[in-house]
């Protein structure tokens, strides 16, 4: 006898149901249940077809099933698939080399949510501070801005300022001081001798694909090696091709003392997450320490390998630059149209909807029913983050289905 229903044909509005039923509500999904998916289109349990322009909030940089990922997992999954780190693996150290070898950084410290990265380098902060920068037992404290979005933990939520977030789950852990996104003068202010980093997304992704001014992320990056703290770059959402580079960073030619990678660094595939560093920053952890059972285990390496292979081609970093162009020229042509604003690098847009026309639930609703997924964020906001595999003509039918909904 088994606990677990048989997979049976069940429509999605049956599906819909029984998971309002069995599962927790902290999601509030679009009316769709995906069932099969490649390159960048899914398709439901009716076999409705579907232009995937949200790409899992990024998870999906290289499309669903891209060939050489999920070749590679078929061929670690014949082999080994877990080790815990009480022993070595054969597949880690390729992994860690060639990510660092990626970001120009020294060491790899694998977890496997972006969460996770994000409370690690905030372990990773604290005890450098202590250790390297002597700042007195349990006072360290780490610089954030207004917007942040860097996980659900609650440490995390602690110094978030969506009360989405925090309501009701205090009381927060101490030790952060938050300041205006983009000001660099408020963030100097913030610095003192306590202070263990500064934490900021190059692009603030939750908040709307927020850019920041040009030269703010050289400014963190001066302010921080004069303060002589650390500046922790990251770059779940935005890093590994999104933007047109294989960082944000690189737009302003920045190296960060961390960095923190997720969602595409498992390739749909898996969830891989790293905290990748300067040596002597890692350096300060030791055995018992920190640590992860399925953290760099061997199938996520293999996948995570496979992601960093094709990100050293150059293509897909070139794809969001070019596609961005027409992204760009899309979005530009319907301001004034439905459209109020629009923020936009790479292959990921922020696109502010007038209130008249529709709230951000609205439009993505509208365009579901064009066959079309993308999903708010606050208010009248929507993103758009296709995989990096699309084509020049399928992202223009999904602007294309944009002026459609908006001119209802």
């Amino acid at each position: 006898m088994t606990l677990t229903p048989e997979r049976t044909e069940r429509s999605s509005a049956e599906l819909i149901r029984a998971e309002e039923t069995a599962l927790a509500h902290n999601y509030h999904p679009l009316p769709v249940v995906v069932a099969r998916a490649e390159g960048v289109w899914v398709e439901d349990v009716e076999g409705r077809r579907y232009l995937d322009m949200l790409a899992g909030y990024s998870a999906l940089n290289f499309g669903h099933r891209h060939p050489d990922l999920i070749a590679a997992a078929h061929r670690q999954l014949d082999e080994l698939t877990l080790t815990s780190r009480a022993f070595h693996n054969d597949r880690l150290a390729g992994f860690a080399e060639g990510l660092a070898a990626l970001t120009g950084l020294d060491m790899v410290l694998p977890m496997n949510t972006g969460a996770e990265a994000v409370e690690s380098a905030v372990k990773v902060a604290r005890k450098w501070a202590y250790e390297v920068k002597g700042v007195a037992p349990d006072r360290a404290t780490i610089v954030v801005a207004d917007g942040n979005f860097h996980g659900r933990t609650t440490t995390i939520v602690s110094f978030s300022t969506d009360e989405s977030a925090r309501g009701g789950f205090g009381p927060f852990t101490p030790g952060f001081r938050v300041v205006p996104y983009n000001d660099l003068a408020a963030l100097e202010a913030a610095i003192d001798d306590t202070t263990a980093a500064v934490l900021v997304e190059p692009i603030q992704g939750e908040a709307g694909v927020v850019i920041p001014d040009d030269g703010y992320l050289t400014g963190v990056r001066d302010l921080t090696r004069r303060a002589g703290c650390l500046f922790i770059a990251d770059e779940i959402q935005s890093g590994l091709g999104r933007t047109g580079t294989t960082l944000a960073v690189d737009h302003e030619s920045v190296l960060p003392d961390m960095l923190l990678l997720g969602k595409a660094l498992g390739g749909g595939v898996v969830p891989v997450s790293a905290v990748v560093a300067r040596r002597d920053v890692l350096s300060v952890l030791r055995p018992g320490e920190h640590g992860s059972t399925f953290g760099g285990n061997p199938l996520s390496a293999a996948v995570g390998s496979a992601v960093v292979d094709l990100l050293a081609t150059g293509e897909y970093q070139r794809r969001a630059r070019d596609l961005g162009t027409v992204l760009r020229d899309g979005l530009a042509a319907l301001t004034g149209r439905g459209v109020v604003g629009f923020r936009a690098r790479g292959l990921w847009a922020g696109v502010d909807v007038d209130p008249a026309v529709g709230t951000g639930r609205d439009i993505s609703e509208r365009l579901l029913a064009e066959g079309i997924l993308v999903k708010d964020t606050h208010g009248s906001t929507i993103r758009i983050a296709p995989p990096l595999t699309i084509t020049a003509e399928e992202l223009q039918g999904g602007l294309a289905s944009l002026e459609k909904v908006l001119g209802r």
